[in-house]
């Protein structure tokens, strides 16, 4: 007597329906901002940090003098709102790294979700707490009452700003990638900062130097020539094609790295 299988009447083992937006739900955008609003460390340095550095330069005598359409207060105050917003949307992205030590990203690829809806979520995470850090900036610059510009302008600076946190995110989830876990941010934060020193975020550089030609090509140039454009009234010409640049640099390094990670770290 031969023992049969009966034939199976369900839906192919293989067979799969991808929810919609391919997976892509505000429940666990939730419980990804939150966590990261509970990291104490990120907060600190991301807002605290960019807010205290703004009002250590309040003693400065030239802070009243015109730049543009404004003062050099409010050139200082966008400058130091992209780098805390940089700081927390790159330390945003650079959560994959501890996902992928816990073995978390290997749960997430054995379900339905489909790799762009987790990385329109990290997005979405950046450019919140980007949001947070450019506010709190802002409210100090008003609270101190120095920084000059229309309302208008002010208002386009903190838009553009938030676009601009679009590239670190993607750095931080880059180097998410590669680094494996909490020395994510023992990396970008060091390397942020010389990014901020040669993009002409702390300290204007001389045009006219060879600092500052090496600086052109480094991706915090671009960005906050970018951000700080409705206030100077200028934007250099390569600002754009350095800022999509790197964006697009940053997002098929984190996008490849993501193809080829299956290994718990």
């Amino acid at each position: 007597m031969s023992l049969t299988t009966p034939p199976r009447t369900g839906p192919a083992i293989t067979d799969r329906r991808v929810p919609p937006l391919g997976g892509f739900n505000t429940t666990v955008l939730g419980l990804e901002l939150r966590r990261m609003l509970r990291n104490r460390r990120t907060l600190f340095f991301a807002l605290v940090f960019p807010a205290a550095l703004f009002l250590s330069f309040g003693s400065q005598s030239d802070w009243d003098h015109s730049v543009g359409n404004g003062n050099v207060a409010a050139y200082v105050m966008v400058s130091m709102a992209l780098y805390g917003a940089a700081l927390i949307a790159a330390a945003g992205g650079a959560t994959v790294a501890t996902e992928r030590a816990l073995g978390w990203s290997r749960q997430l690829r054995l379900t339905p979700l489909h790799p762009a809806a987790y990385v329109v979520t990290k997005a979405l995470v950046a450019l919140a707490l980007g949001a947070v850090a450019i506010t709190t900036v802002n409210l100090v610059g008003v609270a101190q009452g120095k920084p000059s510009m229309a309302l208008g302008t002010w208002v386009a600076c903190g838009a553009l700003t938030l676009l601009c946190v679009l590239v670190f995110a993607a750095l931080g989830v880059f180097v998410g990638y590669l680094v494996p876990g909490e020395n994510a941010m023992q990396v970008l934060g060091p390397g942020l900062a010389i990014l901020a020193f040669l993009g002409n975020v702390f300290i204007p550089m001389d045009e006219g130097s060879v600092v500052y030609k090496i600086a052109e090509w480094t991706p915090m140039f671009g960005v906050a020539e970018i951000s700080r454009a409705p206030l100077t009234g200028d934007l250099a010409w390569g600002a754009v094609p350095n800022a999509v640049g790197w964006l697009v640099i940053f997002v098929v390094g984190a996008a490849w790295r993501m193809s080829r990670d299956t290994a718990r770290v």
